[in-house]
């Protein structure tokens, strides 16, 4: 045997879900949201979320030594990530999307082998059900998701309304706009910017309500249609966030076509996701992402940059490039 050999590492990702399930239980839990208002001693935290004596301490020390919490003199407090990202109070929440992970891919994700063997959905799909359409049917699950995917995606926004040459442009249109993150950061950051977000119509109003809240209504506005089935509208400057991956390379290929068609010569198409780096070693959250297309959706699959571009050019952009934004996150940008 090579004494220099360790099985540490193989056991600590063969074991990660339970680190994985202790956090997702605290956001489910409310956790992070009680300790934002004070720090509290183990009895009264374990009272407060309406835990069972045995196991509450345990569980509180795992979020301490997972570093989700700290603890001094026996009070347990956020630390300033989970303080920031995990207190429902706070406009930067993220964890409805930890919500949805924990109430459903956790479970979907028990059957990644059948997926990979199979190549069909492990979700709602197995019962003849349909993730967005019973995402989309329920208003009040729909603004939670799109609220996490605002914070979720809030450094990402930024870190595009600062790299990308927006002085060049005038109007700039979000498809798939969510609850309008990525429009709000850069009309914010440049004055000169009008535009808009495009979704299906059932979240106009959860759009409209988060503009309105940053004084923006009177440049920035809600489009709605269905990227599919309606033409895309027309600005020096549209883009996708997060979309691409969720269909098939023959979908793919037919809204890059849509988004050039609605482009004028020069304008501008910004395309982002947590993308695969080209040699397919160090993004394990791109990679894993995909994985994650093959549980949710029928023909989704995430893509290095090296390809978005390739299909970009054979769209007819003239010029590409791919830059790092934050994270795993990175944008490909194509010049028609």
């Amino acid at each position: 045997m090579n004494d220099s050999l360790s099985p540490k590492n193989i056991m600590q990702l063969g074991m990660a879900f339970w680190g994985s399930k202790t956090l997702l239980s605290a956001v489910e839990l409310g956790i992070f949201t009680e300790l934002a208002r004070q720090p509290l001693n183990a009895d009264t935290l374990q009272a407060r979320v309406g835990l069972h004596p045995r196991s509450a301490r345990d569980f509180f020390d795992a979020l301490v030594a997972l570093e989700m919490l700290e603890r001094e003199n026996g009070q347990y407090a956020n630390t300033p990530e989970s303080d920031f990202f995990l207190d429902k109070a706070k406009p930067s929440y993220i964890g409805g999307f930890l919500e949805m992970a924990n109430v459903r891919l956790y479970r979907f994700w028990g059957s990644l082998t059948e997926g990979l063997k199979t190549g069909l959905p492990q979700n709602e799909a197995k019962e003849g059900g349909d993730f967005f359409g019973t995402l989309y049917a329920d208003k009040t699950r729909l603004k939670g998701f799109l609220q996490s995917m605002t914070g979720l995606s809030m450094g990402t926004s930024k870190a595009i309304a600062k790299q990308f040459p927006w002085d060049q442009y005038q109007t700039f249109v979000d498809i798939g706009c969510a609850q309008g993150g990525l429009v709000t950061q850069v009309a914010l950051a440049h004055p000169h910017i009008k535009g808009g977000g495009f979704d299906l119509p059932v979240t106009g109003q959860i759009f409209e309500e988060y503009i309105d809240s940053f004084g923006l209504s009177d440049r920035v506005h809600f489009i709605p249609g269905n990227f599919f089935q309606d033409p895309l509208p027309k600005a020096d400057v549209l883009s996708m966030g997060h979309i691409l991956h969720d269909w098939n390379l023959e979908e793919k290929k037919l809204l890059i076509t849509k988004a050039y068609d609605a482009l004028p010569i020069g304008g501008a198409f910004i395309i982002f996701e947590s993308l695969i780096d080209d040699e397919r070693r160090s993004n394990a959250f791109g990679l894993l992402m995909s994985l994650n297309m093959l549980i949710e959706l029928s023909g989704g699959f995430d893509y290095t940059g090296a390809d978005c571009a390739a299909w970009l050019k054979k769209a007819g952009f003239r010029e590409t490039r791919v830059e790092h934004l934050v994270g795993p996150d990175s944008m490909v940008i194509g010049i028609k």
